[in-house]
């Protein structure tokens, strides 16, 4: 299928200067900034897919379709509106595979003299769109991304004079400031957090709802086979593909977490079980941060329902607490830290990232698990992410590079901008403590305690040491020792390192010994 202009004869006005309205692939919304005072009749808005976003890494083969399909419907329901959309599809045989040539290559087409666009969301893209407006004598107006609540001056001035950046005093400011959950000047039900009540054990037998299921329309089939052909050798199952890729179905999605998940949202958002990878939660991070939804009105649904006492309280504020909160802290801090970010390495980590993270072919249960669903499904919850997935990376040493390629490459809401505070913060403490107070490291104990995966396991979690024990429970241990310079002085971790102290010197050595045959053993497979 050959994209072009609703309006053809738009190629022929050879003097007549339009404006050409760049939209990427994660902003796919038409209340977007660049499209606002958009001249439908003369106005021609870009969107392409292109080589080099799609292979930055081997991103997940649903991630793509995901991406892809929902470019293609957004653009179709652009021409319904009476837009001219100039659309360049992947296997365009001009199609020059990266975003510069291809805005350039448009503005040729369409004797253009200004560009209009939203700030990307990522500083990789941001350096591109700098690029063309240093090197070019085209006029561009990059406007700001008002889907996010927090604007970057925003955050910065709140983030002004700290050496640590708390989530919680942030988000209680945007509670405040946008008038959320809030009960005059007071937070709703009493408490600003009802975290300690969101950690419930999963229990065996939960009534767990289907995840909404997307049929398959003659676009994305034509992206499947896309994918599969010029995709073949990235991660990830492709089928069966039943995301949402337009507005109506995000929506739906959304409707359908309230109606049936946020009820039991709350008490079981950080439990595991073995073949359950949706649970309780609401999927919608991927369609939030590609634009079919926004936070707000999100937040204001999921707020509606408690007050029309349809959800109890601890799982509509734990819930908002990541779309208000976490989502708009995240995206402050990878701002404001800036490019320099990236490269930050604070326990100086510097292992590879083990095979089995790519196949799942491990004895470990609960990383089998969470990497086979990940596989299956391009997603999986946050405490899969950080206290199973993560955990092992930070135990292990594993370099941030590695680890970040990973996460940004397997799961489909993920985007450099919400992917990298999350893991050089929350799951390396490679910022060594700028994002999180202290590094999420942890035993089997707490995956025994929030999971059912070390029911199958070959390993014993109930096992310190030894070849039948649970890794988890030495490579702890074995962190805690190889970091305790960095470390000791955390006050979080104090307890921890008193338990250490008194341990006798052949305990440590069996410590060190069972970790350095384990890894051994793991990079030999």
């Amino acid at each position: 299928m050959k994209w072009v202009v609703s309006d053809p004869a738009c190629k022929e006005r050879a003097n007549i200067m339009a404006t050409l309205r760049v939209i990427f692939g994660d902003q796919l919304n038409l209340a977007i900034s660049s499209l606002r005072d958009c001249d439908a009749k003369n106005d021609v808005i870009l969107m392409c897919e292109v080589n080099a976003e799609a292979n930055v890494v081997p991103h997940h083969k649903k991630k793509l379709v995901l991406i892809f399909s929902a470019m293609r419907h957004f653009a179709q329901d652009l021409i319904q509106q009476g837009y001219q959309v100039d659309y360049v599809e992947y296997q365009d045989e001009h199609n020059q595979g990266d975003f510069k040539k291809e805005i350039l290559r448009a503005c040729e087409r369409h004797s253009i003299e200004k560009i209009v666009l939203t700030e990307p969301s990522e500083h990789r893209v941001h350096a591109i769109v700098q690029d063309l407006a240093s090197s070019s004598d085209l006029t561009l107006d990059i406007r700001c991304d008002d889907r996010f609540l927090c604007t970057h001056e925003e955050f910065d001035e709140w983030a002004a004079g700290k050496k640590t950046l708390r989530m919680e005093n942030f988000y209680r400011m945007m509670r405040t400031s946008h008038d959320v959950l809030m009960d005059g000047p007071d937070p709703a039900g009493g408490r600003w957090n009802y975290d300690a009540e969101n950690r419930k054990t999963p229990k065996q037998h939960l009534d767990i709802p289907s995840p909404y299921q997307a049929p398959n329309d003659v676009i994305t089939t034509a992206v499947i086979t896309m994918v599969e052909q010029e995709f073949s050798q990235h991660f990830g199952d492709l089928s069966p593909f039943e995301f949402a890729v337009t507005r109506p179905q995000a929506l739906a999605v959304l409707d359908q977490f309230i109606q049936q998940r946020l009820i039991s949202f709350g008490d079981y958002q950080d439990a595991m079980l073995e073949g359950e990878p949706w649970l309780y939660h609401s999927h919608i991070s991927m369609y939030l941060n590609i634009g079919l939804l926004l936070p707000l009105e999100v937040i204001q649904a999921v707020e509606q329902a408690y007050y029309q006492d349809n959800a109890p309280i601890n799982a509509v504020e734990g819930f908002i607490r990541q779309v208000l909160g976490w989502r708009e802290y995240i995206r402050g801090v990878y701002w404001n830290s800036g490019p320099e970010y990236k490269h930050l390495n604070h326990l100086d980590a510097h292992n590879k990232l083990p095979s089995f993270y790519w196949s799942a072919e491990t004895k470990l249960n609960c990383l089998k698990q969470c990497i086979t669903e990940t596989k299956q499904n391009a997603y999986a919850h946050h405490i899969q992410r950080l206290m199973v997935l993560g955990n092992f990376t930070l135990l292990t040493g594993i370099h941030p590079d590695e680890v970040n390629e990973w996460y940004l490459a397997v799961y489909a809401d993920a985007y450099e901008w919400v992917e990298l505070p999350n893991v050089n913060g929350m799951v390396l403490h490679a910022d060594g403590g700028l994002l999180a107070s202290k590094p999420y490291a942890a035993s089997g104990a707490y995956i025994n305690k929030m999971s059912n995966y070390c029911k199958n396991c070959s390993y014993k979690v109930s096992k310190k040491n030894g070849p039948d024990a649970c890794p988890f429970n030495y490579l702890y241990w074995n962190f805690m020792i190889k970091n305790r310079k960095q470390l000791q002085k955390n006050h979080r971790l104090g307890m921890s390192y008193r338990t250490l102290d008194k341990m006798s010197p052949e305990k440590i050595s069996t410590i060190m010994s069972d970790s350095e045959i384990f890894w051994n053993s793991i990079n030999t497979q």
